[in-house]
């Protein structure tokens, strides 16, 4: 397979304020092309090209670190865009999940706290996720490119915390763009939708 930059699923200024315009262009036109070219070029003659997207980031990691930092960073755009949307977050969250979130993360608030700590606390370049281990629901972090993918888990939420997807419009506060994610722009029905494919 190739990788293919798709299409952001809302307008590039439907997310403000918390998101600019300018951060989606960035982000998505820029950053996000960049993976893509440079993951079709390193798919090359790696032995990979016939495989999935998932099977790709699994397989490459540990092994080919240029191949795996690209196809990561793709994978984890791909849902990082569908897992936001406009007027999202909060706690209107679909039952099944809700519940997930009650019995294994302690319910809304802590799961807000504990993300938001995942992601603060994150040195450097990375991500915060929500990920179901073993049937459960876990909070976890990365750095770079990895994912719970690659760690035995299923990732069902996840925030980028890379500079670029803040630093336009929250300079260096990163707990404010973390707060904003959670907030106001979480899309709980995607969500749900990967946890009741990690779940089945």
């Amino acid at each position: 397979m190739s990788f293919e930059l798709p299409e952001l699923p809302y307008a590039y200024d439907a997310l403000g304020p918390y998101m600019s315009k300018e951060t989606l262009e960035y982000h998505h036109d820029k950053h996000h092309q960049a993976y893509v070219t440079n993951g079709n070029n390193l798919l090359k003659d790696s032995g990979l090209e016939g495989k999935t997207l998932e099977e790709i980031v699994k397989e490459s990691f540990g092994k080919n670190a240029g191949l795996f930092n690209n196809a990561g960073q793709h994978y984890n755009h791909i849902h990082f865009w569908k897992w936001m949307k406009p007027n999202g977050g909060g706690k209107s969250i679909p039952g099944a999940l809700a519940k997930a979130i009650d019995s294994d993360l302690g319910g809304y608030d802590k799961f807000r706290a504990d993300f938001i700590a995942a992601g603060t606390t994150q040195f450097g370049s990375g991500w915060a996720w929500v990920a179901v281990k073993d049937g459960k629901l876990i909070i976890s972090k990365t750095a770079n490119g990895e994912s719970p993918l690659v760690q035995g888990a299923s990732p069902i939420l996840g925030v980028d915390v890379w500079e670029h997807s803040y630093y336009i419009d929250y300079r260096n506060a990163r707990p404010k763009y973390l707060e904003a994610f959670v907030d106001n722009l979480i899309n709980w029905d995607y969500v749900l939708e990967m946890y009741e494919a990690a779940t089945k």
